[in-house]
């Protein structure tokens, strides 16, 4: 274990050295103490070590609870106008910062800097919606429910929040939860992933920058102890978490049996049903961009194609024809249309389901493993574009969350038999249709039982103002991310029943109360 010491601690997070180290910030700074534990940071498209990154003991997660608690009652009572001026002031330092977040965010996840650019894109659309904080806590107000007697109803933050994220979305994942729980007057400890944390650090100086208290943001760095400190821990009162289905399930029951409020998104298996009506060149563009974007490390990637007869051999074709003209290449090469995965174990987990998958009986149609890399493949970890044809429910690539750049084609005899598969998969994140019938398309939305569908549209993810989260074993919980569900989420409502009195009254009345 590397007993390398932190650098200054202005910008830990920024360097871009083999000596970067980046620790938590706990309390409006980076934390000074020496930890027990760290771990190594890579560059993906080299397989080189870049840095260090500290992993939190229960002390440090004591230490940031503690430092979000003390912040809480100030936070809590400040005004919404002020608030709201330090989460514009947020946005716009984000905004300005977004090449900067983007190639950090590239260097440790492997995807190309455009791909970050967009995910930081995204993030901000959360911030802009929680600027509307004010509007948004508008609680109800119903005049003379009784004779003199008003009742009404305010929205109430929660306290400490906690949110737990994946590595494919270091930026995109936790501003998805953050802006919206601080908007609404929670105070936040964010447990971004040990893989790439780097991102979680710059963004907490800038939440600083913006003037924002100390406290009210910070982050803590690890594995399970954080989580598990986390979880447990008497003053967190609620936990977002994004990641596979086991440990969301895990989150969820550990988080919900200490009395937490807990929304867990799980993993996904997203199918792509396209039907013999569908434009074929459309359906095999958004295939092959939905399922490669980000080396297929995305919850909402398209990893299954469902070609309805008889359109599976030419769009198959179709597809093969895209993926030919892919370049795959270091994530900060402006030529790369993809980089390499995020650890050398998940791409060795990843590639093999390209043997399972030929040994089980599909079609091996393009091999990733034989993709020419700009600059040569040295020790980075890649695996180019994959795609198995006549792919069935019963198969392994079928059956797992990959997530990886391998796309599985399954043949469907009809569009019955399409909704089948659908209905049987367990995962009900993402799903899309293509076809040019409107009647086709809006008795998949109403039938499908997934919790967010495109039409024509390969990757729905919602806008901010609407909520993000799947179904059946995809979510955990009752609320979904963002939009108006976060909100709900990050407050609790309080109902009060009022009555302002005349000098004189009707005395004692040991009757139940009824409206009169």
């Amino acid at each position: 274990m590397s007993t390398q010491t932190s650098p200054t601690p202005e910008h830990a997070a920024s360097e871009h050295t083999a000596s970067k180290h980046v620790t938590h910030w706990i309390g409006g700074k980076p934390f000074a103490g020496e930890a027990e534990r760290r771990g190594d940071i890579h560059e993906p498209s080299t397989g080189r070590v870049s840095g260090t990154v500290d992993f939190a003991s229960p002390a440090e997660v004591d230490a940031a609870v503690a430092a979000a608690r003390a912040a809480f009652p100030a936070w809590r009572d400040a005004s919404l106008a002020a608030r709201t001026r330090v989460l514009f002031r947020f946005r716009e330092l984000v905004d300005a910062h977004r090449d900067e977040l983007a190639r950090l965010i590239s260097s440790e996840h492997g995807k190309v800097v455009s791909d970050a650019a967009g995910e930081v894109a995204r993030g901000l659309e959360v911030v802009e919606f929680a600027c509307g904080i004010p509007h948004l806590l508008k609680g109800g107000f119903s005049e003379n429910v009784s004779t003199r007697v008003d009742a009404y109803s305010i929205l109430q933050p929660l306290g400490v929040v906690a949110g737990v994220t994946p590595f494919n979305f270091p930026a995109m994942v936790p501003m998805w939860m953050f802006p919206v729980a601080i908007a609404c007057g929670n105070t936040f400890v964010l447990k971004p992933s040990e893989k790439d944390p780097s991102a979680s650090v710059r963004l907490a100086e800038l939440w600083a920058e913006a003037g924002l208290p100390d406290g009210v943001f910070n982050v803590l760095h690890g594995d399970r102890v954080a989580v598990d400190g986390l979880l447990h821990h008497p003053d967190v009162r609620a936990v977002s978490f994004v990641g596979s289905t086991p440990i969301a399930r895990y989150v969820y029951e550990t988080a919900a049996r200490n009395g937490k409020r807990v929304q867990a998104l799980g993993g996904a298996k997203n199918h792509m049903v396209v039907l013999p009506d569908a434009d074929l060149d459309l359906a095999a563009d958004a295939a092959v961009s939905a399922g490669f974007g980000s080396a297929g490390e995305r919850c909402m990637a398209i990893s299954v194609v469902v070609a309805v007869d008889p359109v599976g051999d030419e769009l198959v074709a179709k597809i093969r024809e895209r993926v030919a003209k892919l370049t795959v290449g270091p994530g900060d090469d402006p030529a790369s249309d993809m980089g390499p995965l995020v650890t050398r174990e998940h791409r060795d987990r990843v590639a093999s389901y390209l043997d399972s998958g030929v040994a089980q009986g599909a079609t091996l149609v393009v091999d990733g493993r034989e993709t020419p890399v700009r600059g040569g493949r040295g020790e980075g970890f890649w695996l180019g574009p994959t795609v198995l044809d006549h792919v069935t429910p019963e198969m392994d690539a079928y059956r797992d969350e990959i997530f990886g750049p391998v796309l599985s084609v399954v043949r469907a005899g009809s569009y019955e038999a399409a909704m089948e598969l659908l209905a049987a998969n367990p995962y009900g994140n993402g799903t899309a249709i293509f076809t040019n019938d409107g009647g086709a398309a809006r008795r998949f939305q109403n039938e499908v039982e997934v919790g967010m569908v495109g039409i024509n549209v390969p990757i729905p993810v919602p806008m901010a103002y609407y909520s993000f989260g799947g179904w059946k074993d995809s979510l955990f919980g009752d609320s979904h991310a963002h939009g108006m569900e976060g909100v709900h989420f990050y407050t609790r409502t309080k109902a009060v029943t009022a009555r302002w009195l005349d000098p004189s009254h009707g005395g004692v009345h040991l009757g139940f109360p009824t409206n009169g």
